[in-house]
């Protein structure tokens, strides 16, 4: 029973495994087998990949329209990769806040 559990689990690790599309190797037909990338976005990656390799998902969310934060989460959960990697979706937050953080000692002197 155990090692029937223990299978399928390392089956489902495998297939996975493989089930990721990264996004500056795939083709058309490829990025289309991730769930919400459409003939349309697919067309779009290519474009925007044609000036040059994606590098990283903020360059990738940065480039191509219609993709947000949100769509980059979904897509990496469906199997979308770039460069190898999955959308770290704290990474975002915490640029923004070392930014307002910076801001803030500059604008304090200014008065």
């Amino acid at each position: 029973m155990i090692r029937s559990f223990i299978a399928t689990v390392l089956a489902t690790l495998a297939l996975n495994a493989f089930a990721a599309v990264d996004v500056n190797q795939a083709s058309q037909a490829e990025l289309e087998t991730v769930k919400g990338i459409g003939p349309g976005l697919s067309t779009k990656i290519l474009d925007a990949r044609k000036a040059s390799a994606f590098k990283d998902w903020g360059d990738f969310v940065d480039r191509v329209a219609g993709i947000g934060p949100g769509n980059a989460s979904r897509f990496s959960q469906a199997g979308l990769t770039v460069g190898g990697k999955g959308y770290a979706s704290t990474a975002a937050p915490a640029e923004k806040a070392e930014r307002k953080s910076a801001r803030k000692p500059a604008e304090a002197a200014g008065r």
